[in-house]
């Protein structure tokens, strides 16, 4: 619904001079005389205009009117601004929901791609939970493909782990060689003296 300004075509701080001024145009533009064939349009909307000049025109109605207004406008306002505050929490609710269901399904879908099942299983499953096809595709491909690597990463795993202990016993057995490769040169050596020590003797 207009308001009065609205009405005469002013905004609500509109000087007097300014209110008649647009009073009489709207007056002369919505005259019955002048919009002949839609006469009874015309006569109501000039009515309303009447109505509004009077209010506007007068100090003290304006002053009753600019206040129930104002007042009109707050309410609105604290309306609107609760509703929104209501869409925003519903929405909000909506998400979670909505979030806590997809992280749902990526669980159940990751329990089945664990297990084995390949991607049609899966996809059939999240299917009979309800989930929409495009939706269950996308988590069915992401599950199956982070199981997928998931394997590949610990299969890596195992295998540098084995390859750490190769090379382990490799350094094991190398320094046991070496600790093994002084003590025959020891000996050797002591034989050599011995050797020596008897060819010395005279009998």
């Amino acid at each position: 619904m207009a308001t009065l300004y609205e009405t005469l075509g002013v905004d609500e701080h509109a000087s007097d001079e300014e209110i008649k001024r647009a009073y009489r145009k709207a007056a002369m533009r919505c005259h019955p005389d002048r919009n002949v064939g839609s006469e009874d349009t015309a006569r109501a909307a000039f009515q309303e205009i009447k109505e509004a000049y009077a209010i506007l025109s007068d100090p003290a109605q304006r002053q009753v009117y600019d206040s129930i207004f104002a007042e009109e406008m707050r309410r609105w306002e604290e309306q609107r601004q609760q509703e929104e505050a209501e869409e925003a929490e519903r929405r909000a609710a909506a998400q979670a929901a909505a979030q806590g269901e997809y992280a749902e399904r990526v669980a159940l879908a990751m329990h089945f791609a664990t297990q084995g099942y390949n991607r049609d299983v899966v996809f059939g499953v999240l299917l009979g939970q309800r989930c929409d096809a495009q939706t269950a595709g996308h988590i069915a491909d992401s599950a199956i493909a982070l199981h997928a690597s998931r394997q590949e990463q610990m299969a890596g795993e195992q295998k540098e782990a084995q390859t750490v202990t190769e090379e382990a016993v490799r350094s094991d057995e190398k320094d046991t060689e070496k600790e093994k490769e002084p003590s025959s040169a020891h000996a050797h050596h002591l034989g050599a003296l011995w050797f020596q020590f008897l060819n010395g003797l005279k009998f």
